[in-house]
C-alpha cells in the first residue's frame, strides 16, 4: 500500500472534520441534495466526455495510487549488469532461469526475446511501442481524475444557483429559506473539496506513477537489449544510469524521485543514443 495517498487523505479530512466539529454541528455540513448535485453532475459530465468503458474502467487505474509495488532503479541497474556478466560467460541461453523467474512481465518479455535470439533493433522497436500505448492508457486514466476535479467546482456554482433560485422563491416563507441556502453553500464546498482533495491530487499520483514506470521499462529495454548485444557490465550500467538522476540512483525503497516530466516517455531512436 502507499503509505502516502492514504496518510495525505485522512490526514486532510480529520483536520477538516476536526474543524468543522469545533465550529459547530457536524449534521450541519451534511446536506444529500447538494452532494447529489456535485457528485450526479460531476458523473454525467464525465460519461458525456468519455466512452463509458473508460469510465467503469477507472476502478482498476484508482489502485495503481493506493497499491504500488516500486522497484529501486539501482536494483534493476544492478539485476541486468549481472545478467550481462553471466550472458558474456555462459551465453544468453544460460539466463533462460532467470528469466524464468521475473516478478515483471514487461522484464520478462523482454528478456525471452533476447533469449529466443530477436534481433536487438526489432525488441526495441516491439517493446518501445507497448512503452508508448502502456503511458497512453495510463494517461488517460489519470485525465479522467483532472476533469472530474475540473466538473467538480463547475457542479457546485451549479448547486449553489439552484439554491439561490430556490431561496428567493421561499423568501415570503422563511422555514424553507434555511434548507435552500444549504443547498447553496454546501453545494459549492461539496465541489471545492472534491476537486482539490480527492480528483486533482489522485490524477497527480497516477501520473507520478505511470512516468515512474515508464522509466523504469525504458532503462529495463535498454539494458535487455544490452546483454543480447554483447556489451561489457560496466558499459551497460553507465549507460543505463543515465536514465535517472542521482538522487533516483540513491533512493531508498520508500523513497520517491524529487521531480517528474514528460521528457522521460520519449524513445529513443537508436542504441545509445
Amino acid at each position: 500500500m502507499d503509505a502516502a495517498t492514504i496518510l495525505g487523505i485522512v490526514f486532510a479530512f480529520s483536520l477538516m472534520g476536526y474543524a468543522v466539529t469545533e465550529s459547530g454541528a457536524f449534521s450541519f455540513f451534511i446536506n444529500a441534495p447538494a452532494l447529489m448535485i456535485v457528485l450526479g453532475g460531476t458523473l454525467g459530465a464525465c460519461l458525456v466526455y468519455y466512452p463509458l468503458g473508460k469510465i467503469l474502467g477507472i476502478v482498476s487505474v484508482l489502485k495503481k495510487a493506493f497499491v504500488t509495488r516500486d522497484e529501486r532503479f539501482a536494483d534493476r541497474i544492478k539485476l541486468l549488469g549481472d545478467l550481462s556478466q553471466r550472458a558474456r560467460r555462459q551465453g544468453i541461453l544460460s539466463l533462460s532461469g532467470d528469466a524464468a523467474r521475473l516478478k515483471d512481465p514487461f522484464f520478462k518479455r523482454c528478456m525471452q526475446m533476447a533469449i529466443d535470439g530477436t534481433d536487438p533493433d526489432d525488441i526495441t522497436r516491439m517493446m518501445g511501442r507497448e512503452i508508448a500505448s502502456t503511458a497512453e492508457r495510463h494517461r488517460l486514466g489519470a485525465d479522467i481524475f483532472s476533469t472530474m476535479g475540473t466538473f467538480a467546482p463547475a457542479m457546485g456554482m451549479i448547486g449553489t444557483l439552484i439554491g439561490l433560485v430556490n431561496m428567493l422563491r421561499a423568501l415570503d416563507n422563511p422555514a424553507n429559506i434555511g434548507p435552500a441556502m444549504a443547498v447553496a453553500l454546501l453545494s459549492t464546498l461539496y465541489g471545492a473539496v472534491l476537486a482539490n482533495l480527492v480528483f486533482f491530487p489522485l490524477s497527480g499520483k497516477l501520473r507520478y506513477r505511470s512516468w515512474r514506470e515508464m522509466v523504469l521499462r525504458e532503462l529495463t529495454l535498454e539494458g535487455v537489449v544490452s546483454v543480447a548485444a554483447g556489451d561489457h557490465p560496466a558499459v551497460l550500467e553507465q549507460k543505463l544510469m543515465t536514465f535517472i538522476t542521482p538522487d533516483m540512483a540513491t533512493e531508498s525503497a520508500a523513497d520517491h524521485p524529487a521531480r517528474f516530466g514528460k521528457g522521460m516517455f520519449k524513445r529513443r531512436k537508436k542504441r545509445g543514443a
